[in-house]
């Protein structure tokens, strides 16, 4: 509470610290506050552990190796499980106003989750996983201005779940780029609520 009485609009965080991802009970509390305060989670992607790189992510030479673990696949699909580690550990039935936020598209999990949704039954949840990615997830596009990632995005959730951004340094378009990619948008309205709008929403600032 002191911290959103200072400004604060949110945290960000990684998926697991050490070997222990999110949804490990020692964070209830923390998510709790956060859906109490309204104060929505960015997950960061981050490199896989030692223990599971050791596997898929090594043997390719030292350079290759690391691009594997990292932007090339490993960051994101390690998001991914964190965050679906979340929603079958049931956490958005316990506090069904917290807000996440994935970058990169949704890190993978909108592209999976007529599969991903097919655990829902099988982990009991309340809600199923296809509801809470539309209801409690927030979406950026990390730079990545591809029109098909965006018309696979509006095909899962809505326009009101989708975030302007870049990944500075790593992906930071020309502003010709930019307007090129908004132009892909149905409405004004529509480009409104991806450039600022949306942001400015969840994020409690006045534009």
């Amino acid at each position: 509470m002191r911290a959103k009485d200072m400004g604060h609009v949110g945290t960000m965080v990684y998926g697991r610290s050490g070997d222990r991802f999110l949804d490990d009970p020692a964070y209830d509390a923390f998510f709790a506050a956060a859906a109490e305060l309204g104060q929505p989670v960015f997950i960061h992607p981050q490199i896989p552990s030692d223990a599971v790189r050791d596997a898929p992510y090594r043997g390719l030479g030292d350079v290759p190796d690391l691009a594997l673990a990292t932007f090339g696949w490993g960051w994101h699909l390690d998001t991914a499980t964190a965050a679906l580690r979340l929603i079958l550990r049931g956490t958005f039935d316990r506090h069904p106003a917290l807000q996440i936020v994935l970058g990169h598209w949704g890190e993978m999990l909108l592209f999976w989750l007529d599969r991903a949704d097919s655990l829902s039954r099988i982990a009991g949840l309340q809600r199923s996983v296809a509801d809470c990615i539309r209801t409690n997830f927030h979406i950026t596009a990390s730079g990545m201005l591809n029109p098909a990632l965006l018309r696979h995005a509006l095909s899962v959730t809505t326009i009101d779940r989708l975030i302007f951004s870049t990944d500075y340094p790593f992906q930071h378009p020309a502003q010709g780029e930019i307007h090129s990619f908004l132009g892909h948008f149905a409405s004004e309205e529509d480009r409104q609520k991806f450039s600022s709008a949306n942001a400015a929403a969840l994020f409690g600032l006045e534009l």
